[in-house]
């Protein structure tokens, strides 16, 4: 009888713990606690560098660099759908889920998703597209399907010089031209060089632009990435025909120039908007290491030349080798040895359910596409993507069909997808 009535006691004792792990289970996925909220997986694999830095600074807190590394988990395809662009630098959708794509001499193409191009589009002043310069990125106007307009960054060259600009011009009705193109803003003044031009465009939730600029590479420019009076090493914030916006941090401040939203930046050619927080992001390249992700804010200032996490490519330190210093922001992230970080994209999309508001850069000299996780706006993953392809990776956009579409300097058109 006692061995029965311990059985049972037994028994009790089980149902009871059983039936309280499943409420505690039917708990943690109730309702009220948001997806969102639970955040994306911290990295648990190697780190994906694992080469020797260049420098020996040391990060100024930890996984600023070197972040434990991801490995995606959901099936995807990769596909070649076009092999056919010259040189092109930028690629973004248009609403109907075409895509438009710049290639630097200063032309444009329009591709299906199945990699079908048009002929090229022109209708462009003429471009710097010496090294660095061209026709750079593109981006539709929020209104574009009635207004058929569009935004382009390019390097302008007059007998001053070159800089960047910001121009805009509306798709003609058989899309073979660009028509009534207009200049709305120049980062003056002019250089004769043919570095460093930048540069990307992102449309924040008003309709305003923002446009990221170089600080024009030679020892001569460097310097004015600190100053407010020019528009090297700069973010602008402008109305879409070219004035400051309204509220801009340095708008009211005597000898700035109105656009400029931050400052401190060296060449930077990665800009998007995270798609669940609205915060504007930023990739720039350093020079010998230090190449950088930042989290941008009005009126702040990233520190180029003054700190930096790179040294000069012959292997001399930048000023004194600081890496901090008070009034300068840090970095989310930095690269040593670099990515050469190109444009980059959110995935602004739940097709790939574990890519969801991660971001996706372009690299160049890595010849590979880095993808990066983040949590409260720190960098807990990295991965690298299509590594054996041997391109290097100028642009990803993200398509309006759950897709990541990538160009190459070597003239692939690249889509990436669940399967």
């Amino acid at each position: 009888m006692k061995h029965v009535k311990f059985a049972a006691i037994v028994l009790f004792s089980l149902f009871f713990v059983s039936a309280s792990c499943v409420e505690q289970k039917s708990n943690s996925n109730d309702d009220s606690t948001p997806p969102t909220e639970q955040g994306p997986e911290t990295g648990t694999l190697p780190p994906v560098e694992d080469r020797q830095a260049n420098t020996d600074y040391k990060p100024a807190f930890e996984g600023q660099t070197r972040i434990a590394g991801v490995k995606t988990e959901t099936a995807y395809d990769v596909k070649v759908i076009s092999s056919d662009l010259t040189a092109p630098w930028a690629v973004t959708a248009l609403p109907d889920g075409r895509l438009a794509i710049t290639q630097k001499a200063g032309t444009m193409r329009i591709a299906t998703t199945e990699g079908q191009l048009s002929e090229e589009i022109t209708g462009f002043p003429s471009v710097d597209d010496r090294r660095q310069g061209g026709l750079l990125d593109v981006k539709p106007a929020p209104d574009f399907e009635s207004s058929r307009m569009l935004y382009f960054t390019f390097a302008e060259r007059t007998s001053q010089g070159s800089l960047t600009a910001v121009g805009k011009g509306k798709l003609s009705a058989d899309e073979t031209k660009i028509e009534d193109f207009q200049v709305i803003f120049r980062a003056v003044p002019y250089y004769d060089n043919s570095m460093h031009f930048g540069s990307r465009i992102v449309f924040d939730k008003n309709g305003n632009i923002f446009v990221s600029t170089g600080e024009r590479s030679d020892l001569e420019t460097r310097p004015k990435a600190q100053l407010l009076d020019n528009g090297y090493g700069k973010v602008i914030h402008i109305t879409p025909d070219g004035k400051p916006v309204e509220g801009n941090p340095f708008i009211n401040t005597d000898g700035a120039l109105p656009e400029i939203y931050s400052y401190g930046h060296r060449n930077a050619q990665g800009l998007d908007i995270h798609p669940a927080t609205g915060e504007l992001w930023l990739s720039e390249m350093g020079p010998r290491g230090g190449d950088e992700l930042n989290l941008v804010k009005p009126g702040k200032n990233y520190g180029w030349a003054a700190i930096t996490y790179g040294i000069e490519y012959n292997g001399q330190i930048i000023s004194g080798g600081a890496t901090q210093q008070e009034g300068m922001e840090q970095p989310v992230y930095y690269w040593d040895p670099v990515l050469s970080p190109s444009g980059m994209a959110f995935y602004a999309s739940n097709a790939i359910p574990e890519w969801e508001n991660n971001l996706f850069i372009g690299g160049l000299n890595s010849k590979h596409i880095a993808r990066i996780v983040l949590k409260d706006n720190k960098v807990v993953g990295e991965e690298r993507l299509l590594a054996n392809e041997n391109q290097r990776f100028r642009d990803v956009g993200m398509g309006n069909d759950g897709a990541l579409y990538a160009v190459t300097d070597e003239g692939r058109l690249y889509r990436i997808s669940k399967k």
